[in-house]
């Protein structure tokens, strides 16, 4: 409620569910094993949250036609675990007051993205509600506006944004600016040519070997290096570039070529690199986002994705911010929305609702180089 003005809600559910320890031997995702659990996994996390909302009403047992049975099995092909209980839901189950489904349609891995699309599509054709596809990318601009009222956890707010205003996205699989003239317009300036920066963060931590993900842990060593000192010094990629494009591939490589010239990596040792690795990034992601805002001449910077966690990032970017661009507003998402989470989604699908512009659901697609 609100439209795009003062928009608000209640969190009548949140459930989650990490498969961070599962990758972890990997020192990345598995695609293969991504797919696998998701698929196991989004019927009973589903039936949670509807239970958590108070929205799983029982009814008498009704079993469904052959023909729908047909219908769900031939939609849920991909997804085989899946048919025989869903059937069961459905059958046993009221129709949920729910106005709208939103799902990711990408970007992200396409195995995994498909398997939350058609177990959607499946909802929105047994519940006749419309479905909404959401970019990934436009969730965690709209995590890092998300707050939650004093007075109570379960009613979240939106403050009225400013345009133009700069988006900032870090994640293991993206690096991204993004320029918004007003809701639902995006314009990309500046992307990485190379590596993301999270994933540098964990080739960086797998090559010290620190458990995945890497980003947490390399913070967690770097902070105890005294003074932020180092004995060594780390390139600053494109930092003085003219565009607002990134590359993390040359300073992951550096990182390399100093270990290899390290008779033995010891744990101060380890922390030096991993203190320096952050200053470096850090020094590139603040220089670009300040020069692009500056040029833009934005109103607000908004930092999303599960990069914009990292202490040292958040805190520069206040300092920086406060020191060289005081009325230019900063929004970072609280740490338990800086992860991939349901919520962001939901409410990037409340704007895609608001704005009219609802596809069909037999169009919804997904596409794993999605774009905003």
């Amino acid at each position: 409620r609100g439209g795009f003005t003062h928009p608000s809600f209640t969190i009548l559910a949140n459930q989650l569910l990490s498969q961070a320890h599962m990758h972890a031997k990997y020192g990345g995702v598995f695609p293969n094993l991504a797919k696998r659990e998701h698929s196991k996994s989004i019927l009973p996390l589903c039936i949670l949250a509807l239970k958590e909302a108070k929205l799983l009403e029982k009814k008498k047992k009704a079993p469904l036609t052959d023909k729908e049975q047909s219908f769900y099995k031939e939609l849920l092909t991909r997804e085989p675990d899946i048919i025989e209980p869903f059937i069961d839901l459905l059958s046993q189950t009221k129709k949920p007051k729910i106005d709208a489904i939103a799902v990711t349609a990408g970007p992200g891995l396409e195995p995994a993205l498909w398997v939350g699309i058609n177990f959607a599509k499946a909802l929105s054709h047994a519940w006749d509600i419309p479905l909404l596809p959401v970019n990934h990318m436009e969730g965690h601009i709209v995590a890092s506006l998300l707050e939650k009222k004093k007075t109570s956890k379960k009613e979240i707010i939106l403050p009225k944004v400013s345009f133009p205003a700069l988006a900032l996205l870090i994640s293991g699989g993206h690096t991204e600016l993004v320029l918004m003239k007003k809701w639902m317009k995006y314009k990309k300036i500046g992307s990485t040519r190379d590596d993301a920066v999270g994933e540098a963060f964990d080739k960086v931590a797998r090559m010290m070997n620190l458990p995945y993900p890497g980003g947490p842990h390399i913070s967690k060593i770097a902070k105890t290096v005294k003074d932020n000192s180092s004995r060594f010094s780390l390139p600053r990629p494109m930092i003085h570039s003219k565009d607002f494009d990134f590359s993390f591939s040359g300073i992951k490589t550096a990182v390399l070529y100093t270990i290899k010239e390290i008779p033995k990596l010891t744990p101060k040792i380890k922390a030096e690199i991993a203190n320096e690795f952050e200053n470096a990034v850090t020094e590139v992601l603040v220089s670009k986002t300040l020069r692009a805002a500056e040029k833009y001449k934005a109103k607000v910077i908004l930092i999303g994705g599960g990069v914009s966690a990292n202490e040292r990032i958040r805190n520069t970017f206040k300092k920086e911010l406060k020191e060289k661009f005081p009325k230019t507003k900063l929004f970072l998402p609280t740490q338990d929305l800086s992860t991939d989470n349901a919520l962001m989604i939901a409410a990037a699908g409340y704007f895609q609702s608001i704005s009219g512009k609802i596809k069909s659901a037999k169009n919804i697609r997904a596409r794993g180089n999605l774009s905003l």
